[in-house]
């Protein structure tokens, strides 16, 4: 029996998993490490953070695993968009800049005066500029810290640095790099005219891989302080959201997933590369080599019940603490026991603006139809069903774009109830599935590391055999068609409140 071994650098923890070839995980290990927020609105880690908790969660699943059997090969998924820069030598410059720091508004916009404007971005790198995205954060080093950024010789994206540090390649991969802004994502290369406008060296950046290529091999001295031999094969990996689908099968047209955690994300299969003329979603490389995926970013879905438990239902938090309950288990059985539709109270659940399919970040949060007869049960029901309409918004989206799905996979908060994802089943209006994947973007990561030493072929073939389907919800027909109808309202309310929102942020 084959054992392969994951490692996902997240921004709170790294997670190691080892599993073997059936998709049986036999041990896993998380390491956090902390987070800095140097000023409002930037986000900051330290690489070496990354690196040393890696190894400490490698060896703990190592040792959790028993030694089994010997590790065959290794695949690495991380957090999206950060930018690790070294020097010549391959040391860490400063801390790196992450997916969730906003200080680069000013560098969006010399992104686009430098690119001639928002249309002929997409053109060049297929997506719209984003705060998160990679590119403004390299413009930012160098427009704010011009002698850190001269001394630049390497950036890689976080899971990259660990290959680095793994194998001592510097090596990138398809998936990750759609997200900087810097790669054609139509020949799945290094965009030379983005980089010629923004006058940046192509040599700063590393050579692209697929996620199951080979990219380098453990080195001696790494092997040492992990525990395992050296020269094991180190796959292409990818970014978390592209592990995250692949270690729930979204590995072939007709199957999409919806990924309910703080933020919501939408993720659909491609096999041609199709672009959003207005950048409503992103147009990202697939794992699988020479495919592509859609995906959207709500960045308040699980955030914005999170904040109307921890504001709203200090009871409930009580009781479900003295009954050893979840508290989001009693919340949601009282929003099940609401109307559909809450009698007419409707949530924006834009809690900390928005990315797709609304790029603003001015955009807020709101209840819409607030009567007497509303208490918290309802106000609960309107928030599950507006964050759920808020995914619907980008499913529609795709739709339009021919990339819809006859099934829908769910992951994160909300699969976890029962209600919740009977309620995604309506309001997509497709059946929807979960799967005995629960090690996220680690578990895509190992399938990964398994194709690239030769388990399987390819990663349909991986998830065939390592990804089983558990449970299942059809949409109610009668549900559905009620559904359809309270969407329909939902879908008007943030353009008549865009102008309104923009108003209210520069109050202040």
């Amino acid at each position: 029996m084959a054992n392969l071994l994951g490692i996902d650098i997240g921004t709170s923890a790294v997670k190691a998993i080892i599993g073997n070839d059936r998709g049986a995980i036999l041990s896993q290990a998380e390491v956090a490490y902390p987070l800095f927020i140097p000023r409002p609105g930037w986000s900051e880690q330290n690489p070496e953070d990354w690196w040393r908790a890696s190894v400490k969660a490698v060896r703990r699943a190592l040792a959790g695993a028993g030694g089994k059997a010997p590790i065959l090969g290794i695949g690495l998924s991380g957090q999206m968009h950060g930018s690790v820069f070294l020097d010549r030598g391959g040391r860490v410059i400063r801390n790196a800049i992450l997916w969730n720091d906003q200080r680069t508004r000013a560098e969006c916009g010399e992104i686009l005066r430098r690119a001639g404007g928002p249309r002929r971005v997409l053109r060049m790198v297929a997506n719209p500029v984003f705060t998160g995205f990679t590119a403004p954060k390299i413009l930012w080093l160098r427009n704010h810290e011009p002698r850190n950024f001269s001394r630049v010789r390497r950036i890689l994206l976080p899971k990259d640095y660990l290959r680095f540090r793994l194998t001592g390649e510097f090596a990138g991969e398809m998936s990750d790099a759609s997200g900087t802004l810097l790669l054609d994502v139509a020949r799945r290369e290094w965009s030379r005219p983005m980089l010629a406008k923004l006058d940046l060296d192509p040599e700063l950046l590393p050579p692209i891989f697929e996620s199951t290529e080979v990219s380098g091999r453990l080195s001696a001295s790494a092997a040492k302080l992990l525990g395992l031999p050296p020269g094991v094969p180190v796959a292409g990996g990818g970014g978390d959201q592209a592990m995250g689908a692949v270690g729930n099968g979204i590995v072939k047209k007709g199957v999409a997933s919806a990924t309910i955690g703080t933020s919501g994300v939408i993720f659909s299969h491609t096999d041609r590369m199709e672009t959003e003329p207005r950048g409503r979603v992103h147009t990202f490389c697939h794992a699988v080599p020479g495919t592509w995926h859609l995906m959207s970013c709500m960045l308040s879905a699980g955030g914005m019940l999170e904040w109307f438990v921890k504001t709203l239902c200090r009871e409930e938090a009580r009781r479900a603490a003295e009954s050893g309950r979840n508290v989001y288990d009693l919340v949601a059985a009282a929003a099940a026991r609401a109307p559909a539709g809450a009698g007419g109270l409707y949530c924006l659940p834009y809690l900390t603006g928005e990315r797709t399919p609304h790029s603003d970040p001015d955009a807020r949060a709101c209840f819409i139809g607030l009567t007497p007869g509303h208490d918290k049960a309802w106000l609960a029901r309107s928030v599950i069903e507006g964050v759920t309409f808020g995914m619907r918004d980008s499913l529609e989206v795709m739709r339009s774009l021919g990339a819809g799905a006859t099934t829908m996979r769910l992951s994160g908060g909300g699969a976890k109830s029962r209600f919740w994802s009977r309620l995604q089943a309506d309001i997509y209006g497709v059946e929807v599935e979960i799967t005995n994947s629960t090690a996220g973007s680690a578990f895509g990561a190992l399938l990964t590391g398994g194709v690239g030493a030769g388990v399987w072929r390819s990663l349909p073939e991986a998830c065939e055999a390592a990804i089983r389907v558990v449970r299942r919800f059809s949409p109610d027909r009668k549900s559905q068609a009620e559904y359809d109808r309270l969407y329909r309202p939902f879908g008007k309310l943030y353009e008549s409140l865009r102008d309104n929102f923009r108003e209210i942020a520069e109050l202040g």
